[in-house]
C-alpha cells in the first residue's frame, strides 16, 4: 500500500514539474493609492508657481482605481509585460494664494477648478536569463507612457488654461518570480531610468511585490504593493515646466493564467 501511494506521489511530483509556464497571463483588480504631486507650468512670460496639486488646489490624496497588468510569453525565455491604470481626479477649491499657471495668474481667494487627466501605461521586454521550474530573474527594458491633461479654470469661467503632454520614458530593470511552496509565489519587479535628452530632463522609479495565491492552477488571487517617483522637466510648446509627483498604494487582484 505505502508502495502505491509513493508511486502516486512521485507521478504528481512529476507532472508538476514539467507542468509549463503560462503563455498569458492577466491581473484585474483595485489599486489604493496615496498620492503627493507638485508640477509648475512656465509661460513665455517667465517661470509659473511651483504648485501642490493636493495642498493647494483641492485633489484627493488618497483614492482606489482599476488596475490591468499581464504579460505574454512568446517563446521559452522572453515575454511582454504591460500595465494599465487611470489616476485622473478633479476638485474645485478656493485658493489661499497667488497661482501663476501659464501666464495666467489666479488671484488669493479666487475659487478654481483642476481636472488632472493622467493615464499610466506601462510595456516592456523581459528575457528570463536565470530560469527554473515556474521561477525566473530577467532583465528587463521597455516604456513607462504618462498619458496628461490638466485644465485650470477660475470662478465665473474667466480665466481657463489648457495642458496636455503624453510622455513616454525608457526604462530598465529587473523582474523576477520564486514560486516557494505549491501554490504560493512571490513576484516583484524595480525599474528605474534617467534620462536628459531633447525635450525631456529627469528620473523615475517603480518598484512592485505581490504575493500570489492558486486557487486552481489557472486562478490565482494577490496582493502587493507599488511605489512610483516621477521627476522629470519638460519642454514643450504644450507643456513648458515640471513634473514631480509620487504615489504608494496596496493592490489586490486576481491573476488568471492561460
Amino acid at each position: 500500500m505505502r508502495g502505491t501511494w509513493l508511486v502516486v506521489l512521485l507521478a504528481v511530483t512529476s507532472t508538476a514539474s514539467a507542468q509549463e509556464d503560462p503563455r498569458f497571463s492577466i491581473s484585474v483588480g483595485a489599486f489604493f493609492t496615496d498620492r503627493e504631486s507638485q508640477t509648475r507650468i512656465d509661460g513665455d512670460a517667465g517661470r509659473g508657481t511651483d504648485v501642490d496639486l493636493e495642498d493647494d488646489l483641492g485633489l484627493k490624496k488618497s483614492d482606489t482605481v482599476f488596475r490591468v497588468d499581464g504579460y505574454w510569453r512568446f517563446a521559452e525565455k522572453h515575454r511582454l509585460d504591460f500595465s494599465a491604470f487611470d489616476l485622473s481626479r478633479s476638485s474645485s477649491k478656493q485658493i489661499d494664494r497667488e497661482i501663476v499657471w501659464d501666464d495666467t495668474t489666479y488671484p488669493v481667494n479666487s475659487t478654481v477648478k483642476t481636472d488632472l487627466d493622467l493615464t499610466i501605461y506601462k510595456a516592456g521586454y523581459t528575457w528570463m536569463f536565470l530560469k527554473r521550474d515556474r521561477s525566473f530573474l530577467g532583465a528587463t527594458v521597455g516604456l513607462y507612457i504618462a498619458d496628461i491633461g490638466a485644465k485650470l479654470s477660475s470662478s465665473g469661467g474667466g480665466s481657463v488654461e489648457s495642458n496636455d503632454l503624453t510622455a513616454p520614458l525608457p526604462v530598465i530593470g529587473l523582474r523576477g518570480e520564486y514560486r516557494f511552496a505549491d501554490r504560493w509565489s512571490l513576484r516583484g519587479s524595480g525599474e528605474v531610468f534617467a534620462v536628459d535628452y531633447g525635450d525631456y530632463e529627469g528620473s523615475l522609479y517603480d518598484l512592485f511585490a505581490g504575493l500570489d495565491f492558486s486557487i486552481t492552477e489557472n486562478i490565482a488571487i494577490g496582493v502587493g504593493v507599488n511605489s512610483v517617483k516621477l521627476d522629470v522637466g519638460v519642454s514643450k510648446n504644450s507643456f513648458d515646466g515640471d513634473l514631480e509627483w509620487q504615489y504608494d498604494g496596496a493592490l489586490a487582484y486576481f491573476k488568471f493564467d492561460f
